[in-house]
Protein backbone atom coordinates (compact mmCIF):
# COMPACT_ATOMS: atom_id res chain seq x y z
CA UNK A 1 0.00 0.00 0.00
CA UNK A 2 1.34 3.42 -0.89
CA UNK A 3 1.78 5.72 2.06
CA UNK A 4 1.76 9.32 0.84
CA UNK A 5 2.59 12.60 2.53
CA UNK A 6 2.49 13.63 5.25
CA UNK A 7 2.13 10.32 7.14
CA UNK A 8 4.68 8.50 5.02
CA UNK A 9 7.39 11.04 5.85
CA UNK A 10 6.60 11.59 9.51
CA UNK A 11 9.98 10.20 10.57
CA UNK A 12 11.93 12.12 7.92
CA UNK A 13 13.30 15.62 8.48
CA UNK A 14 12.98 17.65 5.30
CA UNK A 15 14.81 20.80 4.21
CA UNK A 16 12.78 22.38 1.44
CA UNK A 17 14.70 25.62 1.02
CA UNK A 18 13.28 27.48 -2.00
CA UNK A 19 15.51 27.27 -5.05
CA UNK A 20 17.48 24.31 -3.76
CA UNK A 21 17.10 20.59 -4.24
CA UNK A 22 15.22 19.15 -1.28
CA UNK A 23 17.34 17.43 1.37
CA UNK A 24 16.18 14.73 3.78
CA UNK A 25 17.54 13.16 6.93
CA UNK A 26 19.40 9.88 6.53
CA UNK A 27 17.89 7.72 9.25
CA UNK A 28 19.56 8.25 12.62
CA UNK A 29 22.93 9.31 11.14
CA UNK A 30 22.45 13.06 11.50
CA UNK A 31 23.27 13.60 7.82
CA UNK A 32 21.05 15.42 5.33
CA UNK A 33 21.20 14.26 1.72
CA UNK A 34 19.78 15.64 -1.51
CA UNK A 35 16.76 13.65 -2.70
CA UNK A 36 18.67 12.79 -5.86
CA UNK A 37 21.99 10.99 -5.69
CA UNK A 38 24.72 10.91 -8.32
CA UNK A 39 25.46 7.36 -9.43
CA UNK A 40 29.07 6.85 -10.44
CA UNK A 41 28.08 5.21 -13.71
CA UNK A 42 27.24 8.72 -14.93
CA UNK A 43 30.98 9.30 -15.38
CA UNK A 44 31.86 5.79 -16.55
CA UNK A 45 33.82 5.99 -19.84
CA UNK A 46 33.69 9.79 -19.77
CA UNK A 47 36.69 11.98 -20.47
CA UNK A 48 38.20 13.83 -17.53
CA UNK A 49 36.61 17.04 -18.81
CA UNK A 50 33.20 15.42 -19.19
CA UNK A 51 33.39 13.92 -15.72
CA UNK A 52 34.27 17.27 -14.18
CA UNK A 53 31.43 18.96 -16.02
CA UNK A 54 28.86 16.37 -14.95
CA UNK A 55 29.92 16.52 -11.33
CA UNK A 56 29.92 20.33 -11.39
CA UNK A 57 26.40 20.40 -12.88
CA UNK A 58 25.18 18.09 -10.13
CA UNK A 59 26.81 20.15 -7.38
CA UNK A 60 25.36 23.37 -8.78
CA UNK A 61 21.91 21.75 -8.87
CA UNK A 62 22.21 20.93 -5.17
CA UNK A 63 23.29 17.28 -5.24
CA UNK A 64 25.48 16.37 -2.24
CA UNK A 65 25.18 12.55 -2.35
CA UNK A 66 27.52 10.55 -4.60
CA UNK A 67 27.64 6.76 -4.89
CA UNK A 68 30.19 4.64 -6.74
CA UNK A 69 31.60 1.11 -6.86
CA UNK A 70 34.66 -0.67 -8.29
CA UNK A 71 32.39 -2.72 -10.54
CA UNK A 72 31.35 0.42 -12.44
CA UNK A 73 34.21 0.24 -14.93
CA UNK A 74 36.48 3.27 -14.62
CA UNK A 75 33.94 5.30 -12.63
CA UNK A 76 36.11 5.55 -9.50
CA UNK A 77 39.08 6.85 -11.48
CA UNK A 78 36.90 9.46 -13.18
CA UNK A 79 34.87 10.47 -10.13
CA UNK A 80 37.85 10.93 -7.78
CA UNK A 81 39.51 13.85 -9.58
CA UNK A 82 36.17 15.41 -10.59
CA UNK A 83 34.86 15.32 -7.02
CA UNK A 84 38.10 16.36 -5.31
CA UNK A 85 37.34 20.12 -5.25
CA UNK A 86 34.03 19.44 -3.48
CA UNK A 87 34.97 16.45 -1.31
CA UNK A 88 34.58 18.13 2.10
CA UNK A 89 31.05 19.26 1.27
CA UNK A 90 29.60 16.02 -0.10
CA UNK A 91 28.52 12.61 1.17
CA UNK A 92 30.49 9.90 -0.64
CA UNK A 93 29.34 6.29 -0.63
CA UNK A 94 31.25 3.32 -2.01
CA UNK A 95 30.60 -0.42 -2.18
CA UNK A 96 32.28 -3.79 -2.59
CA UNK A 97 31.13 -7.12 -4.00
CA UNK A 98 33.95 -8.86 -2.12
CA UNK A 99 32.47 -11.28 0.41
CA UNK A 100 35.67 -12.19 2.30
CA UNK A 101 37.61 -9.95 4.66
CA UNK A 102 40.92 -9.88 2.79
CA UNK A 103 39.29 -9.04 -0.52
CA UNK A 104 37.10 -6.32 0.98
CA UNK A 105 40.06 -4.72 2.77
CA UNK A 106 42.15 -4.64 -0.41
CA UNK A 107 39.29 -3.27 -2.48
CA UNK A 108 38.55 -0.49 0.01
CA UNK A 109 42.19 0.62 -0.03
CA UNK A 110 42.13 0.72 -3.83
CA UNK A 111 38.86 2.66 -3.87
CA UNK A 112 40.18 5.25 -1.44
CA UNK A 113 43.23 5.77 -3.64
CA UNK A 114 41.19 6.09 -6.80
CA UNK A 115 38.69 8.43 -5.15
CA UNK A 116 41.49 10.63 -3.76
CA UNK A 117 40.17 10.60 -0.22
CA UNK A 118 41.20 9.19 3.16
CA UNK A 119 37.70 7.96 3.99
CA UNK A 120 34.25 7.32 2.56
CA UNK A 121 31.16 8.47 4.39
CA UNK A 122 29.33 5.21 3.72
CA UNK A 123 30.70 1.78 2.84
CA UNK A 124 28.27 -0.87 1.63
CA UNK A 125 28.14 -4.57 0.89
CA UNK A 126 27.21 -4.43 -2.80
CA UNK A 127 24.38 -6.35 -4.48
CA UNK A 128 23.75 -8.89 -1.75
CA UNK A 129 21.32 -11.30 -3.38
CA UNK A 130 21.54 -14.93 -2.25
CA UNK A 131 21.56 -16.73 1.11
CA UNK A 132 25.10 -17.77 0.28
CA UNK A 133 26.13 -14.10 0.00
CA UNK A 134 24.77 -13.43 3.47
CA UNK A 135 26.37 -16.50 5.05
CA UNK A 136 29.79 -15.77 3.53
CA UNK A 137 29.75 -12.13 4.63
CA UNK A 138 28.99 -13.06 8.22
CA UNK A 139 30.96 -16.30 8.37
CA UNK A 140 34.56 -16.80 9.52
CA UNK A 141 36.86 -14.49 7.58
CA UNK A 142 33.84 -12.79 6.01
CA UNK A 143 33.75 -9.23 4.72
CA UNK A 144 31.89 -8.06 7.82
CA UNK A 145 35.19 -8.27 9.70
CA UNK A 146 36.80 -5.84 7.26
CA UNK A 147 33.90 -3.41 7.46
CA UNK A 148 34.00 -3.20 11.25
CA UNK A 149 37.79 -2.80 11.24
CA UNK A 150 37.62 -0.07 8.60
CA UNK A 151 35.11 1.88 10.65
CA UNK A 152 37.27 1.58 13.75
CA UNK A 153 40.21 2.86 11.72
CA UNK A 154 38.25 5.88 10.48
CA UNK A 155 38.42 4.83 6.84
CA UNK A 156 34.63 4.58 6.66
CA UNK A 157 32.08 6.48 8.71
CA UNK A 158 28.83 4.55 8.22
CA UNK A 159 28.05 0.95 7.25
CA UNK A 160 25.28 -0.22 4.93
CA UNK A 161 24.42 -2.60 2.15
CA UNK A 162 22.63 -2.80 -1.16
CA UNK A 163 20.49 -5.83 -1.97
CA UNK A 164 18.82 -7.17 -5.08
CA UNK A 165 16.42 -9.54 -3.34
CA UNK A 166 13.91 -9.16 -0.54
CA UNK A 167 15.20 -12.33 1.07
CA UNK A 168 18.78 -11.04 1.29
CA UNK A 169 17.72 -7.60 2.51
CA UNK A 170 15.66 -9.00 5.36
CA UNK A 171 18.42 -11.43 6.33
CA UNK A 172 21.06 -8.70 6.37
CA UNK A 173 18.94 -6.50 8.63
CA UNK A 174 18.64 -9.43 11.04
CA UNK A 175 22.43 -9.74 11.29
CA UNK A 176 23.65 -6.25 12.17
CA UNK A 177 22.66 -2.74 13.21
CA UNK A 178 23.29 -1.05 9.87
CA UNK A 179 23.15 2.68 9.22
CA UNK A 180 21.65 2.47 5.72
CA UNK A 181 20.09 0.27 3.08
CA UNK A 182 20.19 0.83 -0.69
CA UNK A 183 17.37 -1.08 -2.40
CA UNK A 184 15.23 -1.00 -5.58
CA UNK A 185 12.07 0.86 -4.56
CA UNK A 186 10.12 1.15 -7.79
CA UNK A 187 6.42 1.44 -8.60
CA UNK A 188 6.41 -1.56 -10.96
CA UNK A 189 8.32 -3.97 -8.72
CA UNK A 190 6.32 -2.79 -5.72
CA UNK A 191 2.90 -3.45 -7.24
CA UNK A 192 3.51 -6.16 -9.84
CA UNK A 193 6.36 -7.96 -8.10
CA UNK A 194 5.40 -7.64 -4.41
CA UNK A 195 8.99 -6.44 -4.10
CA UNK A 196 9.78 -3.70 -1.62
CA UNK A 197 7.00 -3.20 0.95
CA UNK A 198 8.46 -5.78 3.33
CA UNK A 199 11.93 -4.27 3.14
CA UNK A 200 10.74 -0.69 3.57
CA UNK A 201 8.67 -1.65 6.61
CA UNK A 202 11.58 -3.38 8.35
CA UNK A 203 14.13 -0.69 7.46
CA UNK A 204 11.79 2.01 8.77
CA UNK A 205 11.19 0.06 11.97
CA UNK A 206 14.95 -0.20 12.52
CA UNK A 207 15.52 3.49 11.83
CA UNK A 208 17.82 2.94 8.87
CA UNK A 209 18.62 5.60 6.32
CA UNK A 210 16.77 4.36 3.24
CA UNK A 211 18.21 4.96 -0.23
CA UNK A 212 16.55 3.93 -3.47
CA UNK A 213 17.65 2.34 -6.71
CA UNK A 214 15.58 1.93 -9.89
CA UNK A 215 13.00 4.66 -9.25
CA UNK A 216 13.11 5.38 -12.99
CA UNK A 217 12.93 1.75 -14.17
CA UNK A 218 10.09 0.73 -16.46
CA UNK A 219 10.76 -2.99 -16.89
CA UNK A 220 12.91 -5.47 -18.83
CA UNK A 221 13.94 -4.39 -22.31
CA UNK A 222 11.31 -5.76 -24.72
CA UNK A 223 12.69 -8.59 -26.82
CA UNK A 224 13.95 -7.48 -30.19
CA UNK A 225 14.21 -3.79 -29.30
CA UNK A 226 17.39 -1.78 -29.43
CA UNK A 227 18.89 -0.87 -26.08
CA UNK A 228 18.93 2.88 -26.57
CA UNK A 229 20.49 3.43 -23.14
CA UNK A 230 23.50 1.07 -23.04
CA UNK A 231 24.29 1.85 -19.41
CA UNK A 232 20.86 0.52 -18.35
CA UNK A 233 20.32 -3.26 -18.23
CA UNK A 234 16.57 -2.50 -17.92
CA UNK A 235 14.30 -0.22 -19.92
CA UNK A 236 14.27 3.16 -18.16
CA UNK A 237 11.48 5.68 -17.90
CA UNK A 238 12.77 8.18 -20.43
CA UNK A 239 9.52 10.07 -21.06
CA UNK A 240 9.64 13.10 -18.73
CA UNK A 241 6.08 12.69 -17.47
CA UNK A 242 6.56 8.98 -16.73
CA UNK A 243 9.98 9.52 -15.19
CA UNK A 244 8.55 12.17 -12.90
CA UNK A 245 5.81 9.81 -11.72
CA UNK A 246 8.41 7.15 -11.02
CA UNK A 247 10.48 9.51 -8.90
CA UNK A 248 7.43 10.85 -7.13
CA UNK A 249 6.25 7.33 -6.27
CA UNK A 250 9.58 6.45 -4.67
CA UNK A 251 9.99 9.73 -2.83
CA UNK A 252 6.42 9.64 -1.53
CA UNK A 253 7.75 7.00 0.87
CA UNK A 254 10.09 7.56 3.86
CA UNK A 255 13.10 7.35 1.56
CA UNK A 256 15.96 9.80 1.82
CA UNK A 257 17.18 9.80 -1.77
CA UNK A 258 16.82 8.11 -5.14
CA UNK A 259 19.72 7.42 -7.50
CA UNK A 260 18.64 7.92 -11.14
CA UNK A 261 19.94 5.66 -13.94
CA UNK A 262 23.63 5.96 -14.80
CA UNK A 263 23.06 7.30 -18.30
CA UNK A 264 24.02 10.97 -18.22
CA UNK A 265 20.96 11.95 -20.29
CA UNK A 266 18.62 10.36 -17.78
CA UNK A 267 20.49 11.85 -14.85
CA UNK A 268 20.13 15.33 -16.36
CA UNK A 269 16.43 14.63 -16.92
CA UNK A 270 16.06 13.71 -13.25
CA UNK A 271 17.77 16.94 -12.21
CA UNK A 272 15.25 18.97 -14.18
CA UNK A 273 12.34 17.02 -12.74
CA UNK A 274 13.57 17.17 -9.15
CA UNK A 275 12.71 20.83 -8.83
CA UNK A 276 9.05 19.86 -8.48
CA UNK A 277 8.48 16.40 -6.97
CA UNK A 278 5.15 16.90 -5.26
CA UNK A 279 3.45 13.93 -3.56
CA UNK A 280 1.29 11.60 -5.57
CA UNK A 281 -2.40 12.19 -5.17
CA UNK A 282 -4.68 9.23 -4.44
CA UNK A 283 -5.87 9.33 -8.05
CA UNK A 284 -2.33 9.34 -9.42
CA UNK A 285 -1.29 6.54 -7.08
CA UNK A 286 -4.21 4.38 -8.21
CA UNK A 287 -3.49 5.04 -11.88
CA UNK A 288 0.19 4.22 -11.42
CA UNK A 289 -0.68 0.95 -9.71
CA UNK A 290 -2.99 0.02 -12.60
CA UNK A 291 -0.18 0.82 -15.06
CA UNK A 292 2.30 -1.26 -13.05
CA UNK A 293 0.06 -4.33 -13.01
CA UNK A 294 -0.01 -4.36 -16.80
CA UNK A 295 3.77 -4.58 -17.10
CA UNK A 296 6.62 -6.93 -16.22
CA UNK A 297 8.69 -5.96 -13.16
CA UNK A 298 12.47 -6.35 -13.14
CA UNK A 299 12.39 -7.90 -9.64
CA UNK A 300 9.90 -10.16 -7.85
CA UNK A 301 9.36 -11.62 -4.41
CA UNK A 302 9.79 -14.49 -3.79
CA UNK A 303 13.03 -14.46 -5.74
CA UNK A 304 13.25 -16.68 -8.80
CA UNK A 305 16.66 -18.34 -8.87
Amino acid sequence: MLTCFPAGLAAVTRDQTPGRLERRSLGRTGRMLSVLGFGGIVVKDATAEQASQRVREAIEAGVNYFDVAPTYGDAEEKLGPALEPYRKDVFLACKTTERKSAGATAELERSLKRLRTDHVDLYQFHAVTTPEDVETIWGPGGAAEAFVAARQAGKVRLLGFSAHSVEAALAMMDRFKFDTILFPFNFATWHAGNFGPQVLAKATEQGLGILALKAMAKGPWPKGTAHTYPKCWYEPLSDPAEAKLGLRFTLSHPITAAIPPGDERLFRLALTLAKDLSPLTDTEAAALKEQALKGEPIFRYPRVA
